[in-house]
């Protein structure tokens, strides 16, 4: 029955092809919009380690001027990072099965064999683990242990395009290089790792590529490397080298740390009290308690990385797209109406209400089906001229905003898309089916 339905819905498309095609037209012009629209919103607003949300957590604590908040527009958020001698602390703590202190530090690369000139390279100084932390996939080799962070030994993980840079993609692990005019030795080359935001530092851009290179935090100490992101500091105590930097009251260090149960969660937050309290009374921390522990997705929320311009967008690409769903149903049941006649006589030779209904919502679906096709290639074209237009304003920003991971094609953004359009347009097309069906045979008879 079904392949009889199919051959009436293909006689019906030849009666009619301008009818077929501007329906199919309307659909794919919606779900093309969806598409682009709902890509990039999923990647600006989705989050990218959701399978960790309730695990990981930014550390803040409220260090900031006793006089003034930290944000005079939210007086009630603690500063987004902490000091030096506050997050060295906290990484004392052997609750977390993880945790992560990190600064930017601008780098450059020399060494590699063939390589003339040295590689600016923005450089991330880390912990150990942040890699299994974040989960982040390695193409050779891997991160570094605890030992390297207390050394710091000499090790340096590379990402992909810049092992691709210096080496030709090949293994380059166990090979040294020159970092700032020191020898590191490579111990690993990150894989396809492009997190969208990224979530673990929306201090900075929060839509940047991941960085070049990772070295162990102690380094930047170490060699008096101040940190390339952004610093806020308070109070009247001169900061006139490195040393006094470090010890001032200046936040420049973000923290994470993972905390798989509710119990390890309440231990860490009595830690940081307990570390705030005894701060206090030796003259620091005059703020009201202020400490906090966000989730990845609060974190994402509290720094702003979706605006509402994006929900905005999005819900227009919707409501264009219900336009279109509209317009649909009128020319399907303009066209169903047209030919009643043939209806009235169809039922009048014995076919039921049903097997109408079910002849016209075959023909529903099939248009539902080729709009479908229509607007997913749409959207790739969609898509793929976003995608252009981000990759010249990527270089225009010299790379510092990843602006192309914004528009890749996303699965399952996509696939929500074309299943929303499809099941919209299914049964927007019920009321057309349903009403060819229900008109009285006899009336179609007498006219013809």
């Amino acid at each position: 029955m079904l392949s009889y339905y199919l051959r009436l819905a293909s006689k019906s498309f030849r009666r009619t092809p301008g009818l077929t095609a501007l329906m199919v037209c309307a659909i794919a012009l919606g779900i093309g919009a969806c598409i682009v629209t709902l890509t990039v919103y999923h990647a600006m607003a989705g989050n990218p380690i959701w399978w960790k949300n309730n695990v990981l957590y930014a550390v803040t604590m409220d260090s900031w001027d006793p006089a003034r908040p930290f944000d005079p527009d939210n007086p009630s958020l603690a500063p987004d990072q902490l000091t030096y001698r506050d997050a060295t602390y906290l990484m004392t703590s052997s609750i977390p099965k993880h945790k992560a202190i990190m600064t930017q530090l601008l780098g450059m690369l020399n060494g590699a064999p063939g390589q003339t000139a040295p590689i600016p390279v923005m450089t991330r100084a880390t912990t150990g683990d942040f890699f299994p932390m974040f989960d982040v996939p390695f193409e050779y080799g891997g991160g570094w242990d605890a030992a390297a962070d207390r050394g710091p030994e000499p090790v340096i993980v590379l990402s992909r395009a810049e092992n691709e840079k210096l080496f030709g993609g090949s293994d380059s692990v166990g090979r040294t290089i020159l970092w700032n005019g020191r020898q590191f030795r490579i111990v690993g080359v990150l894989g396809d790792w492009q997190p969208v935001p990224r979530f673990y530092d929306v201090v900075n851009n929060p839509f940047a590529s991941p960085e070049d290179a990772y070295i162990p935090f102690s380094w930047g100490p170490t060699l008096q490397e101040l940190p390339a992101g952004p610093s806020s500091g308070w109070g009247s105590t001169p900061v006139n080298n490195y040393q006094q930097f470090v010890n001032a009251e200046d936040v420049w260090i973000e923290m994470w740390v993972e905390l798989p149960t509710a119990a390890s969660r309440a231990r860490m937050l009595a830690f940081m009290n307990s570390y705030w309290a005894a701060q206090r009374r030796n003259g620091r921390f005059q703020r009201p308690l202020n400490n906090h522990l966000t989730n990845v997705g609060d974190w994402l929320k509290v720094n702003h990385v979706v605006s509402n311009d994006n929900s905005i967008l999005l819900r227009l690409a919707f409501a264009f797209l219900a336009v279109c769903l509209i317009n649909t149903v009128g020319i399907l049941l303009a066209k169903f109406l047209r030919r009643s006649g043939i209806t009235g006589l169809l039922r009048a030779l014995g076919a039921s209400r049903s097997q109408v209904f079910y002849q016209h919502l075959v023909e529903v679906a099939v248009v539902a089906t080729l709009g479908a096709a229509v607007g997913l290639l749409m959207g790739i074209i969609g898509l793929k001229a976003v995608q252009h237009l981000y990759s010249a304003a990527s270089a225009l920003d010299a790379g510092s905003t990843n602006y192309p991971a914004l528009t890749h094609f996303d699965p399952i953004g996509i696939g929500w898309a074309l299943a929303l359009a499809a099941v919209s347009t299914v049964a927007a097309g019920l009321y057309p089916a349903w009403t060819i069906g229900r008109l009285p045979p006899s009336r179609y008879l007498k006219s013809q």
